[in-house]
């Protein structure tokens, strides 16, 4: 089973009259992972779609999605993949590939249906247009790409991996990857920065049951925090900061899609100009 709600794309004048109940109706991504069902989100944010799988007890096929107008999910797109569960798996055109936690996977235009398997796991996933056919490729959290920023004084110690990114793969929009906090460090992206050419979606992971997470958003002179918990995401448009800081440390998957696959093609905002 399939399910895709749509959300259409919000400009920051009607987001600033919002309250928190209506912001989150337009911003939150919520109950994505439900047993043996596919959930998406259809975004007009650069025509991203997230969401989740769970194939706890069968087989999951993601195929033909009546938001894309297409035959088949992949005709004119690239997903990524990431599982935030137990060992899984992923096929595509007769090839099986095994995914432990954290673990992802691209998947190119072209490629036709994709089946996901695993009692334990749960799949994210992140899919934007395509233009070419670029070839499936397993990027496992040890072969990912790492830079380390931050540290312990500024609580914002973390580790980046790259996966999809110019410095690991190839792709034709989407960059991801994970960051992850360390013990004691609570901060991610402060400074914060914005970026008009790309829409982002983050989703929080390894957040503790009874701890959260307080997502910053808004324009930087009009700044808005939602509280999310474990396995929730957020969309995110070009025009809003995308920060946050936790109860504890947590982890985080960042997707990106857009004019460019530069990483750091960010505008920064600088703390003074922050409200």
């Amino acid at each position: 089973m399939i399910r895709t709600e749509t959300r259409q794309s919000i400009d920051p004048r009607h987001a600033k009259g919002m309250n928190t109940e209506e912001l989150r109706n337009e911003f939150l991504n919520d109950n994505m992972f439900i047993d043996n069902e596919i959930s998406l989100v259809y975004s007009h944010l650069d025509r991203l779609i997230v969401g989740g799988a769970v194939p706890k007890s069968r087989e999951l096929i993601l195929d033909h999605v009546k938001e894309t107008g297409s035959p088949s999910f992949l005709d004119r797109r690239e997903v990524v993949i990431v599982n935030v569960g137990g060992e899984g798996a992923v096929s595509s055109e007769g090839k099986t590939y095994q995914l432990t936690t954290h673990d992802m996977i691209y998947i190119g235009m072209g490629t036709g249906p994709v089946t996901l398997t695993g009692e334990g796991a749960k799949f994210y996933i992140i899919s934007a247009p395509a233009h070419r056919a670029i070839e499936t490729k397993l990027v496992t959290i040890k072969n990912a790409a790492t830079v380390e920023l931050g540290a312990q004084e500024t609580s914002n110690k973390r580790v980046i991996y790259q996966f999809v990114h110019p410095d690991v793969m190839d792709s034709c929009q989407l960059v991801v990857g994970l960051t992850k906090l360390e013990k004691g460090s609570v901060w991610n992206t402060m400074p914060a920065h914005v970026h008009d050419r790309r829409s982002e979606a983050y989703l929080y992971v390894d957040l503790p049951e009874n701890q959260r997470v307080f997502h910053l958003m808004g324009e930087p002179r009009e700044t808005r925090h939602l509280v999310l918990e474990n396995l929730q995401g957020i969309l995110s448009p070009g025009w809003s900061i995308h920060s946050g800081a936790g109860t504890s440390n947590y982890s985080f998957i960042w997707a990106m899609a857009g004019d460019n696959v530069d990483y750091k093609d960010v505008d920064l905002v600088s703390m003074e100009d922050l409200r």
